[in-house]
């Protein structure tokens, strides 16, 4: 096959506290795969990495217990993995230092990671270099905050699009094809940016399943059973 003719190698990635992992953190992946195996894109893999816990959100559980949560959570799925690269570093890493380690690993064809192992492992034709790209995968409030005064760096965002892409999640009332059009510099990237309408909507988050579990009520089928689990027997998140 004419190398022009080849799909594109794509690992989505996921950065976030996920405090707790939810059914959603699972499904944008889904939906993300969908769209990008039908615009010429090989999905091989994709990957979670949470935060360090010096990532300072209130109400943040440690690493410990948000790896194992995530380790359960991804029990059901053939191709999703967890990195603890992140929680494993002396501090907080920025989102764009974690995907030059992220892809850099993904190429390494010595790689000692288990995740790369397993992701390199899915590739239907081992010609080198690997040529794997990465993507950031996230939700509209992500890149809308892109505008928060302080949050991002402008090169950061600037290397994380032009080097990497996005691939973003539009949930009902989102809009961010209009936050595109009001940025310059996403305006003049946007061809790195793919929007991925979520047409069954799903406003399940963690901040709303801790507040339930503080609350004492009820979660079930917002998670999987085995994270609710590890939470009712750590007594996590309980006030």
């Amino acid at each position: 096959m004419n190398n022009c003719l080849k799909p594109t190698r794509t690992v989505l990635m996921a950065v976030g506290s996920f405090n707790p992992p939810t059914n959603m953190h699972l499904r944008i992946f889904e939906l993300a795969k969908d769209f990008l195996q039908k615009n010429d894109h090989e999905v091989l893999g994709g990957i979670i990495s949470p935060v360090h816990d010096q990532y300072g959100k209130k109400g943040l559980v440690s690493a410990n217990h948000r790896c194992t949560m995530l380790k359960l959570a991804v029990e059901t799925s053939n191709w999703i993995n967890v990195s603890e690269w992140e929680t494993q570093q002396e501090g907080w890493s920025r989102t764009a230092e974690s995907l030059q380690f992220h892809k850099k690993a993904l190429n390494d064809v010595n790689s000692e990671y288990n995740w790369a192992k397993k992701i390199q492992g899915n590739l239907l034709d081992r010609e080198f270099p690997l040529n794997i790209n990465l993507k950031l995968l996230c939700g509209a409030d992500l890149i809308e905050s892109f505008a928060v005064p302080g949050l991002w760096k402008d090169e950061d965002i600037e290397n994380i699009v032009s080097n990497y892409g996005l691939v973003v999640i539009s949930r009902s009332g989102s809009n961010p094809q209009q936050f595109i059009y009001e940025s310059d510099l996403l305006t003049r990237l946007q061809r790195n940016i793919s929007i991925v309408p979520e047409w069954i909507t799903n406003e399940i988050s963690s901040t709303k399943i801790r507040r339930a579990l503080g609350r004492g009520e009820s979660v079930r089928y917002l998670t999987s059973d085995s994270v609710l689990n590890y939470i009712q027997t750590n007594r996590l998140y309980i006030q």
